[in-house]
């Protein structure tokens, strides 16, 4: 590819949103053209390959947005046992790993998906808020309680997924919750 096509290609700076329950997201895409294909391809067609080079400038992003702040985990969103038996992987478990490994920050599973809801991406945006209330639960309170969490997932839409986990986190102790994606939805 081309320098000029490739720079054209890769935005700058990284995108800042904030999920349902105002938690500040940090994401180095736009979930649209090439960005949106890999990360599909992360998400649904086995390409594990892609971990480290997302990875990499999802911690770019990070560094970016949250500049000074200290993080005491980094976590991700969980996958419902049902389908992670189907995918046989949880994409935003390997970002999730390959970022705290990059940062030299211990990665943990705080969160269990308690309820087996249908997927964000098949349902209309509206319905998406009720659709993952409840469904995730603090694996182990002494993990969270005090500390200052980094939750990594692979896409922020409406942001309803990232804004129920932290939420879960915070009711189960953590002093704070920011957030983490590949790709976001820029709204106009």
């Amino acid at each position: 590819m081309p320098a000029k096509t490739a720079k054209k290609q890769f935005p700058s700076p990284s995108a800042v949103r904030y999920t349902v329950g105002q938690f500040l997201c940090a994401a180095p895409f736009p979930y649209m053209d090439i960005f949106k294909r890999a990360v599909l391809n992360f998400k649904f067609y086995n390409c594990g390959g892609y971990t480290r080079q997302l990875a990499f400038m999802t911690v770019q992003s990070i560094n970016e947005v949250y500049r000074d702040e200290h993080f005491d985990l980094v976590t991700c969103v969980p996958m419902h046992k049902k389908q992670l038996k189907l995918r046989h992987y949880n994409q935003a478990e390997l970002l999730a790993k390959e970022c705290a490994e990059i940062m030299k920050i211990p990665y943990e599973d705080t969160l269990i998906k308690v309820k087996d809801n249908k997927p964000q991406h098949s349902i209309k945006a509206s319905e998406r808020s009720k659709n993952v209330k409840g469904a995730y639960k603090a694996k182990d309170k002494s993990l969270i309680e005090g500390k200052r969490l980094l939750i990594i997932d692979d896409i922020i839409t409406t942001g309803c997924t990232l804004g129920e986990c932290g939420k879960t986190l915070m009711k189960a102790g953590a002093e704070k919750v920011s957030c983490a994606a590949v790709c976001t939805v820029i709204f106009s």
